[in-house]
């Protein structure tokens, strides 16, 4: 599910309170269904991008522009990592996608850079020692 690591913080919320409700809002869930299907063995996971992704959210709520971006591949890399995992063991966490990649051993991430000249952009809702 793509939720931010639930830790609401007013600055997160003024600027756009809707968005960030609804971010939020599917943390809780995760962690919700997360324990109503534990017992089944069928996991619910958060997963947040570190940086922008170059989506066309990008364009409509103007945070930065494409080329401040990474491509939409690193979620996917990150994703498949989690769902290959043992559903009785991951599950009703919350992963940020570069970490996650870091922890396999993945370490040059300029392959997933929209310009690779230039340094993503942090995203949102993501604590300050998560972020850096």
């Amino acid at each position: 599910m793509l939720a931010p690591p639930p830790d609401p913080r007013p600055e997160w919320f003024a600027p756009h309170p809707a968005y960030s409700l609804a971010k939020f809002g599917m943390s809780l869930l995760a962690l919700g269904l997360a324990g109503e299907f534990r017992a089944d063995g069928i996991a619910v996971n958060g997963l947040w991008p570190r940086t922008l992704i170059a989506t066309s959210a990008l364009d409509v709520i103007d945070v930065g522009t494409s080329r401040d971006a990474r491509t939409p591949e690193i979620m996917a890399d990150a994703a498949h990592m989690i769902l290959c995992g043992d559903s009785r063991e991951i599950t009703g966490r919350f992963f940020i996608d570069e970490a996650l990649l870091r922890s396999a051993g993945i370490s040059d991430f300029a392959r997933y850079a929209v310009d690779p000249a230039r340094e993503p952009r942090i995203d949102l809702f993501l604590p300050e020692d998560e972020a850096t």
